[in-house]
């Protein structure tokens, strides 16, 4: 039986770090991609996973990942994990250069991952009779909202680029999975988004019926890598009851409304 392999970028924390603990409990090896290496060995301690530090918006790391991968042998599957957002200001007033960081990992360092892997996804893809890509984007990359501004507009453009992916690919057996989750309650990503100020990040979830947490993400991940080599699960939006879109979360106890009650 072929011993399938997983590629997990940003996987020092949040969703890629439970995604590398789902897919080990799954069996699979996996190598855990994250430019914090202190974390990194903290989870290979824990899960039994391979690690790399690498950051995927620089070409040299990137390469290296691939040489490192490379002498493990073929990727069954590659989660485009690593990504971010910075700020809420409007497209007027915010600052370019968190434009730029939000495009350089979140579109071109998928692009660079996918890049320098898909040599050895196919190698996969012979082995197993399928292989899977699955990009980690955002409900931001399909609905605008205000505030969203540049991630908004990097996660539209990682959307697009996993969409012409899947043509590009067409013919091979390698499955383009798109999962856009809403709002997922982690360590990080809005204290990311908000430069450190823990308690702007955390009101973002104050009262906020059961958000989605990392492990609800990394469990959906699995199960659409893990489905028969025939079965495709193109775009997968998940988002919490409470969230009906990215601009309309419910606050406080979700109640049932009465009958004829608009």
């Amino acid at each position: 039986m072929t011993q399938l392999r997983a590629v997990v970028t940003g996987a020092s924390s949040g969703i890629g770090a439970a995604t590398v603990r789902a897919f080990r409990g799954a069996g699979w090896e996996v190598v855990a991609v994250a430019r914090r290496e202190e974390r990194l060995r903290a989870l290979a301690d824990e899960t039994g996973a391979s690690v790399l530090v690498a950051d995927v918006t620089d070409q040299a790391d990137v390469d290296a990942l691939r040489d490192r991968v490379r002498e493990l042998g073929p990727i069954h599957a590659l989660v485009n994990n690593a990504g971010g957002a910075k700020g809420l200001d409007s497209v007027e007033a915010s600052d370019p250069e968190d434009w730029r960081w939000m495009f350089e990992v979140n579109v071109l360092g998928t692009k660079r991952v996918i890049a320098a892997l898909l040599p050895l996804l196919r190698e996969g893809a012979i082995e197993r009779g399928v292989a899977d890509i699955v990009n980690l984007t955002s409900i931001a990359g399909h609905v605008a909202y205000v505030g969203g501004g540049g991630y908004n507009a990097a996660k539209f453009a990682e959307h697009a680029l996993t969409a012409v992916l899947r043509l590009e690919l067409n013919g091979e057996p390698i499955r383009v999975i798109e999962v856009a989750p809403g709002m997922v309650k982690t360590d990080e990503f809005a204290l990311v988004r908000f430069g450190g100020d823990r308690a702007r990040a955390d009101a973002v979830y104050d009262g906020v019926p059961e958000p989605l947490v990392a492990e609800d993400i990394a469990e959906i991940i699995v199960d659409a890598a893990t489905k028969p080599r025939h079965v495709d699960l193109d775009l997968i939006v998940v988002k919490p009851v409470a969230q009906s879109a990215p601009h309309l979360v419910a606050k406080g106890p979700l109640t049932v409304r009465s009958a004829g009650r608009a």
